[in-house]
């Protein structure tokens, strides 16, 4: 049983999300505020969370920052905050989704589905499982990377991102496949997602996120990572 935690401060929402996550076969964990969030994070482990950012006691963005310091569980906002300002913040802390409110229940369910795909594990054969690029390097076994000898964190999402790129070097991977790939097929053409996310994965692993050297964009097309 996937197990979820909401941490949300609407008491009404917050029976809405549990009885439509019970009634799918979810087990749900529900915490109205950050500190609550935190302590319950720890003592059980999720595998997933979902969370809003304006909370009583601290802001959203400050308990990803927590939880980004000793897990990558799947953490999904679900916020009334627009702002893009908010939503690349809530991204850069280490957050793997962001659904604004009103939302869908259905689509909610779809990025939890998809959230949890993002996390199993994919055997792969030991002679194509450590991949070197400049100074970084990429376990795909242990779903480790590495630059100048110091570990980088990397979200979920980020990770899928990246071992795609490195499982097929030198080759386009079309912004289409990434999206449907990373996402599911209704985002294919949620091209601003890929935007966000690999200019997250160049400022951690690139020298020059400006001028990348190994995750390159064909533009118009999609990225290729060159060795």
């Amino acid at each position: 049983m996937t197990r979820v935690l909401v941490v949300e401060d609407d008491p009404q929402l917050v029976r809405a999300l549990v009885i439509n996550m019970q009634a799918r076969q979810y087990g749900v964990d529900a915490a109205p505020n950050g500190t609550t969030a935190l302590r319950i994070a720890a003592a059980r482990q999720p595998d997933v969370v979902v969370l809003d950012l304006g909370l009583p006691d601290m802001d959203g963005v400050a308990v990803i920052k927590a939880l980004r310091g000793w897990t990558r569980t799947p953490i999904l906002v679900l916020s009334a905050r627009r702002a893009s300002e908010e939503k690349i913040a809530a991204l850069d802390a280490g957050a793997d989704d962001y659904i604004t409110k009103p939302f869908s229940m259905d689509e909610l369910f779809a990025r939890l589905r998809a959230a949890v795909r993002r996390t199993e594990a994919v055997p792969l054969p030991p002679e194509t499982s450590v991949v070197t690029a400049g100074d970084f390097t990429v376990d795909l076994l242990a779903k480790k990377a590495t630059r100048n000898g110091h570990d980088i964190r990397l979200t979920p999402t980020e990770w899928h991102l990246l071992e795609i790129l490195v499982t097929n070097p030198g080759r386009l991977v079309t912004q289409k496949q990434l999206l449907q790939e990373v996402w599911g097929l209704t985002y294919a053409h949620k091209t601003n997602y890929l935007r966000v996310y690999m200019a997250q994965l160049r400022r951690k692993l690139e020298a020059d996120p400006a001028h990348p050297r190994y995750l390159i964009t064909e533009p118009g097309m999609g990225y290729r990572f060159e060795t």
